[in-house]
């Protein structure tokens, strides 16, 4: 599924607004993410902080495992929104590279500036997929 910049835009716009339902008490730093499906549908994702700080989840995991919760599986593609344009860290980018190397990650500033567009292969090359299990 071919995305268009329409498509792009609207993901950042609905990366940013769900950025305010961040739990980031520790670390103030809040992350809305939106992940679009080949279905069309887009499933959102904040981060969640917890005192024990291994027990956190980022707002990308929280997309994909939304979106897994609700039969998903296909993605197409997901904007990150943070103040400054930070990107998936590693966990993120292991948990998205599991449901295909395509998937094109868009990250965005508070103001919605797009700074990267890349796909999830590019981010982690080498990722350990399924495939390895065999």
């Amino acid at each position: 599924m071919k995305i268009t910049l329409e498509q792009k835009k609207d993901l950042v716009r609905i990366a940013k607004q769900v950025r305010k339902w961040a739990y980031a008490p520790y670390s103030n730093y809040k992350v809305g993410a939106a992940l679009l499906t080949e279905s069309g549908r887009i499933y959102e994702g904040v981060n969640v902080e917890n005192a024990g700080y291994s027990d956190t989840n980022c707002a990308e995991r929280t997309a994909v495992f939304t979106a897994v919760s609700n039969g998903e599986k296909d993605f197409v593609a997901i904007a990150v929104v943070t103040e400054n344009g930070g990107t998936p860290c590693g966990s993120c980018r292991q948990v998205m590279a599991e449901f295909g190397q395509d998937l094109l990650v868009i990250v965005a500033d508070e103001q919605e500036n797009i700074l990267m567009e890349k796909k999830i292969s590019e981010l982690l090359p080498g990722a350990f997929t399924p495939k390895d299990l065999k």
